[in-house]
């Protein structure tokens, strides 16, 4: 069979290189229903949730891949996005009431009396009304006069590049190791780089997958690995996969993980680091974005009570993958996250002198997910489980084989053993 290692001619390489099960994004909007209160009282914010606006993704298959003398293999991913009306709960021009990311920006990056000179002189609020698509892919804003969205620049940008193993010289260590070069660009700092293991993409991990070894996977968009730990057996479309789950330790408090400790930069917001639930990318970024699991799954008690409106469901809102176990392709997975920024007080910025407390608050969550089609499930069962099953038929022919002969030579054995000896007659008669 052809599912060794990453190399030209093979099937391996054929679906690791191409993009034939469809991923698509799935985002949920938070809409502020008391954004003057707010402003004015200092109100907890009241959020309903809005979605699922859909946009299909991934659809392009990695580009510049390049084999190295190493045993490893360098690519990039292209990224796009396309609508999808059908999947959607409405249009990309549906208006929002959203926390205004210029001057969260400012608020965190900035003195706070020049933060108040910009934006008093764009005439910017806390709040602003943004399209779908302009809250997503960019809009031009007012205050910096440049183009700014939570994922601005995305269409025609690339992913990367990564390198990973092949698995030429050690099938073990196939899709692994892996290098994600972003991670040295000056902006991150030497801390968030110790703490970066960088593996693998989730698309694929090593074949002949052991059920007490957790997968290590590195996420871009949170600047880090993850690890994911065995559930159980599932059938998906008559193939048995592993399901993998985010143990909450992933996300917990340095007080209670020690391995998230470079994430927690900021011991003032995180409450001298004790608070669960929340990854501060800011150094990553080059923006104060904080990343968690929709709703706050997982999080401290003070970010789900910071607003008004959550409601975390184990069930809708963790990350999990169903991974075949000989192959080690991912064939379906759901990476749920959610993107935050920081408002809080001040005495320097006017529109913040009513605001009481840091807030976490939630812009929007995603959920990437993509599964395998009855095309492509049928194609696998045909190609490796008809195959094994082919072989797994051939040993057990040999062994029956075995066995008759074995019996064979046991028979005939006891055969001659129970045979009456000849008895020997006198050479001379009396």
């Amino acid at each position: 069979m052809q599912y060794k290692n990453i190399d030209y001619l093979t099937l391996t390489f054929e679906t690791w290189t191409s993009v034939d099960i469809a991923i698509h994004r799935q985002f949920w909007l938070f809409d502020v229903q008391n954004a003057d209160d707010v402003v004015s009282q200092g109100a907890k914010p009241v959020l309903v949730q809005k979605g699922p606006y859909t946009y299909k993704t991934r659809f392009i298959p990695k580009k510049n891949i390049t084999f190295n003398d190493n045993y490893t293999v360098s690519f990039v991913l292209p990224a796009g996005a396309i609508f999808e009306p059908s999947m959607s709960v409405g249009t990309e021009e549906d208006i929002f009431t959203t926390l205004n990311l210029a001057v969260a920006g400012v608020y965190s990056l900035l003195g706070h009396k020049f933060a108040n000179l910009l934006i008093q002189r764009s005439n910017s609020s806390l709040f602003q009304n943004r399209t779908v698509k302009e809250l997503l892919w960019g809009y031009k804003d007012p205050m910096l006069g440049s183009m700014l969205g939570v994922f601005y620049p995305y269409n025609d940008t690339f992913d990367g590049p990564y390198t990973v193993f092949t698995g030429k010289d050690d099938i073990n260590k196939v899709i692994s190791d892996m290098k994600f070069n972003k991670c040295n660009i000056s902006h991150i700092n030497h801390i968030i780089q110790f703490c970066i293991h960088m593996l693998t993409d989730g698309s694929s991990f090593h074949p002949f997958l052991d059920k007490k070894e957790p997968l290590f996977f590195f996420v871009s968009d949170i600047c880090r690995s993850i690890s994911a730990e065995y559930e159980g057996t599932v059938d998906l479309k008559g193939i048995d996969v592993y399901r993998y789950m985010l143990p909450p330790e992933a996300l917990a408090s340095p007080a209670e993980n020690p391995d998230n400790q470079c994430f927690c930069t900021d011991p003032v917001i995180t409450k001298n680091c004790t608070m669960a639930g929340l990854l501060d990318l800011t150094a990553c970024r080059g923006a104060p974005v904080y990343i968690s699991l929709p709703h706050f799954l997982y999080g401290s008690k003070d970010l789900v009570q910071g607003v008004i409106g959550l409601n975390p469901n184990f069930d809708e809102h963790s990350i999990f993958m169903d991974v075949e176990p000989i192959t080690g392709f991912t064939m379906r997975f759901a990476k749920r996250l959610q993107l935050n920024m920081l408002y809080g007080p001040s005495d320097s910025i006017v529109i913040l002198n009513k605001i009481k407390d840091y807030t976490i608050f939630p812009i929007l969550w995603v959920n990437e997910t993509a599964g395998l089609d009855d095309e492509t499930a049928d194609l696998f069962k045909k190609e490796l489980i008809g195959r094994m099953e082919l072989l797994e038929g051939f040993q057990i022919g040999l062994i029956v084989v075995g066995l008759i002969l074995f019996a064979s030579c046991l028979i005939g054995l006891i055969v001659v053993c129970m045979k009456p000896k000849n008895t020997k007659l006198p050479l001379v008669v009396k």
